[in-house]
């Protein structure tokens, strides 16, 4: 891992924590991390901008506060075992493997799943496997996670993604329809009880295959 450069301190400082981020492992993995490499090279010169940067395939980078403010909500530690729906270029996949033990990553895009393993080779990330998988066809080989983290939006929350977490787990979700959607938390307790917290407001793209809400006719 490379020492931090001056834009990745700018990014870390005026871009992350000015958007309420405090954690300093949070922040170290912001410092740390090249985002360059993980950048398609027509748009290198955005790289540390706080942009959803295209990715093709209709799917953008997350933007770096959304990054942030996800990592800080998850609050992934050493031992945890995490599931990212949605690999895009794979840097917040390396985000995550920074923090915690393992991730596994699952990409509907064959492209973007072989890019984003080679990225991840490229920052010398070698405990996170991306997977091309659609997750709504995908059987999980683990019995369960620490960490599940859905890249793309769902128009109406579905449930069905806390059956993938441990008592104890944690989800993030983004839930609803341009223009509004909601970040959410939703943690399940020893009893596997949702508690939800509502994190901040967002737009980013939708989760391929997602439900989408009933349409009403008249």
């Amino acid at each position: 891992m490379q020492t931090s450069t001056p834009s990745r301190t700018q990014m870390t400082y005026q871009q992350v924590r000015a958007w309420s981020v405090l954690p300093p492992e949070t922040l170290a993995v912001f410092e740390q991390l090249p985002r360059e490499i993980f950048v398609p090279v027509a748009s290198l010169g955005a790289a540390y901008a706080d942009l959803a940067i295209p990715l093709g395939h209709g799917q953008h980078m997350l933007t770096p506060t959304v990054v942030g403010r996800l990592l800080q909500a998850v609050t992934v530690g050493r031992g945890d075992h995490v599931l990212e729906i949605g690999t895009g270029s794979g840097y917040l996949t390396a985000c995550l493997a920074l923090l915690g033990a393992q991730v596994q990553s699952l990409e509907i895009q064959p492209e973007l799943a072989h890019q984003a393993r080679e990225n991840l080779k490229a920052a010398g990330i070698g405990n996170a496997q991306v997977e091309d998988a659609d997750v709504f066809s995908w059987q999980p080989a683990a019995p369960g996670y620490d960490v599940v983290i859905l890249t793309g939006s769902l128009p109406v929350y579905d449930a069905r993604f806390e059956s993938l977490l441990k008592p104890g787990g944690r989800l993030f979700v983004v839930a609803g329809l341009a223009p509004v959607m909601e970040a959410q938390l939703v943690r399940l307790n020893s009893a596997k009880v949702r508690d939800v917290h509502s994190l901040f407001e967002t737009v980013i793209d939708p989760l391929t295959h997602a439900t989408m809400p009933s349409q009403f006719v008249f």
